[in-house]
C-alpha cells in the first residue's frame, strides 16, 4: 500500500531518508548507532569507518535517492520499501528499483539496516502498511 508517510516514521528514521536525499553523508553518518551494522545486498560493514566508506561511496557519492512507498513500523523493526535512484550501475536491474530496508532502532539512532533487493516475488512476503 502506498501513500503519504510523513510523520509516520520514528524520527531517526524520517532523517536518514532525508540526509539521504539531501546527499550528505556526515548527516546519514550521524543517524547510526556507534556499533551499528548495515547489511546491503548480502554485503555487511560492520563499524564507523566502514559504514561511512558505504555511504560516501555507494549513496551520497551514486547521489541515491530514495521514495519511500510503504512503511511498517513494528515493535523492533521498521519496513521500508522504496523507489531508489541515482547515478550507479544500472546493468541488469529494472527500470523500477525497489529495495526493502528492514531498520532497527535503539535510543533515537539506526542500530542495524538490512537492505533487500525486492524481485518482485510475492510468495512470503509481508504486507506493509501505511
Amino acid at each position: 500500500m502506498s501513500g503519504d508517510i510523513s510523520g509516520q516514521l520514528p524520527a531517526v528514521v524520517q532523517r536518514y531518508v532525508d540526509a539521504v536525499n539531501a546527499f550528505d553523508t556526515d548527516a546519514v553518518l550521524a543517524t547510526f548507532a556507534a556499533d551499528a551494522v548495515v547489511n546491503d545486498n548480502h554485503r555487511e560493514f560492520a563499524d564507523r569507518t566502514a559504514i561511512r566508506t558505504w555511504i560516501a561511496g555507494e549513496i551520497t557519492g551514486d547521489r541515491v535517492t530514495m521514495e519511500v512507498t510503504e512503511a511498517d513500523v513494528r515493535p523492533g523493526v521498521i519496513v521500508l520499501r522504496a523507489r531508489y535512484d541515482g547515478e550507479f550501475d544500472k546493468t541488469d536491474l529494472p527500470a523500477e528499483l525497489i529495495l526493502t530496508s528492514y531498520i532497527v532502532v535503539r535510543d533515537d539512532a539506526i542500530a542495524a539496516l538490512f537492505i533487500a533487493f525486492d524481485t518482485g516475488d510475492e510468495t512470503g512476503t509481508v504486507e506493509l502498511t501505511v
